[in-house]
């Protein structure tokens, strides 16, 4: 899963635990998710970090904060992997790269052709396709334009494109 925008809605460079909220519906999807025996796993792009916005344990803070607000609904994040770095430093880490994908698959023993990516922006998608990850896309409507053209420019397509995250964990638990 991503998180800005998709697990969380997108408040550009969050710096506040205290403002963690969570996106519609995720609550129930992620209790199903865990009811289907799936693991949640974030992987995210925080260049936030990398440009001096906030500093990695407030970044922790958040995670924690996410994690508390999905008590109530019997659900969790099971691990959270985040690139630190600015588009700029072209790293590896950061979506669409895969290196936090594949240290994920190595930590928690990831079987890649049943698993799959839900995020909001086409990195997302990206990234789960180099690995052959089933794609659900579920863009924010603030950006959902964007996606759009980025959709005609680079021809990426995911597997699925919904309007919510419970359509998102339809699609991933009733896949073909």
């Amino acid at each position: 899963m991503d998180r800005d925008g998709t697990l969380m809605p997108d408040l550009h460079y969050l710096a506040d635990p205290d403002a963690t909220e969570l996106a519609s519906g995720v609550g129930d999807a992620l209790r199903l998710f865990r009811q289907h025996d799936y693991l949640v796993i974030c992987v995210t792009n925080q260049s936030g970090v990398g440009r001096g916005l906030f500093t990695e344990e407030t970044m922790h803070r958040i995670h924690q904060r996410l994690n508390e607000k999905l008590r109530p609904y019997h659900a969790s994040v099971d691990a959270f992997y985040y690139c630190p770095h600015t588009p700029e430093q072209q790293c590896e880490c950061r979506k669409p790269g895969t290196a936090l994908f594949r240290r994920a698959v190595e930590d928690w023993a990831i079987d890649l052709p049943t698993s799959a990516l839900v995020g909001d922006r086409l990195a997302d998608v990206e990234a789960g396709q180099r690995l052959g990850l089933f794609t659900v896309l579920v863009p924010e409507v603030a950006h959902e334009g964007l996606v759009n053209q980025e959709l005609s420019d680079r021809g990426i397509r995911p597997d699925v494109r919904v309007s919510s995250f419970g359509a998102a964990a339809a699609a991933v638990l009733h896949r073909g």
